[in-house]
């Protein structure tokens, strides 16, 4: 079974349409609930296998608990797709979209993979972790992102020494700009129209993570053109 996070839009649904034409039983998570579920009733013609819709809130401890327990089996793959942007001069930033920032960014990242390896350290697991092009390159407009994907970029570095003598694999992902949703959420006026598309991304990204007997990508950057 694949769990994505961050389903309801983007690229994780992007993701969870390409895994759900080839038969893979999913796990769809999100905090939307209704976007959520149009995203799962939509998949449903197209696979034989089953996907559940599961509305969580990945900052809260007992949402995160809830979600795990509610699963049927255990992942054999987590992509963490969920996050958010919040974008602006320094000092236009608010203290309250800060916090939200980091909820939904660190902390949110922070329990998951805590609860994963909590209950999944001595299994073969493939924890996907999407974060952005701004967690390896300052970007002025943008400092408070960048400090969000920063941080999460060196927890994931830092658990996976933590995790040497585990069979749980932490892969990194750095995409560059998509043409989603995401940008008009942001508060970033931004002509997107050269981008990435979630799709494309998806496609790259899934075809990445394919692994060998003895090896796989560990970090993986996609660029756009």
């Amino acid at each position: 079974m694949i769990l994505i996070t961050g389903a309801s839009s983007g690229l994780g649904a992007a993701l969870a349409s390409l895994y759900a034409k080839e038969n893979e039983p999913l796990t769809l998570t999100g905090r939307n609930a209704e976007r959520l579920q149009t995203v799962a009733n939509a998949l449903t013609p197209f696979s034989n296998k089953p996907i559940a819709a599961i509305t969580a809130d990945l900052a809260s401890e007992s949402s995160l608990e809830a979600l795990f327990d509610g699963l049927t089996q255990a992942p054999k793959t987590v992509i963490h797709c969920a996050g958010s942007g919040y974008f602006g001069a320094i000092e236009t930033q608010t203290a309250s979209d800060i916090h939200s920032l980091l909820n939904n960014n660190v902390t949110s990242t922070i329990l998951l993979v805590r609860e994963l390896v909590k209950r999944y350290k001595d299994q073969a697991i493939t924890v996907v972790v999407v974060m952005s092009t701004a967690a390896l390159a300052a970007k002025a407009g943008e400092s408070t992102y960048c400090a969000a994907k920063w941080a999460v970029r060196g927890f994931i570095e830092s658990v996976r020494l933590e995790l040497k003598q585990s069979p749980m694999k932490l892969i990194a992902v750095y995409p560059g700009g998509m043409d989603t949703g995401f940008w008009p959420s942001s508060g970033k006026a931004l002509d997107t129209s050269s981008f990435m598309s979630a799709d494309e991304a998806a496609g790259m990204l899934k075809q990445a993570l394919v692994a060998t007997e003895h090896g796989y990508i560990a970090d993986i950057t996609i660029q756009r053109a």
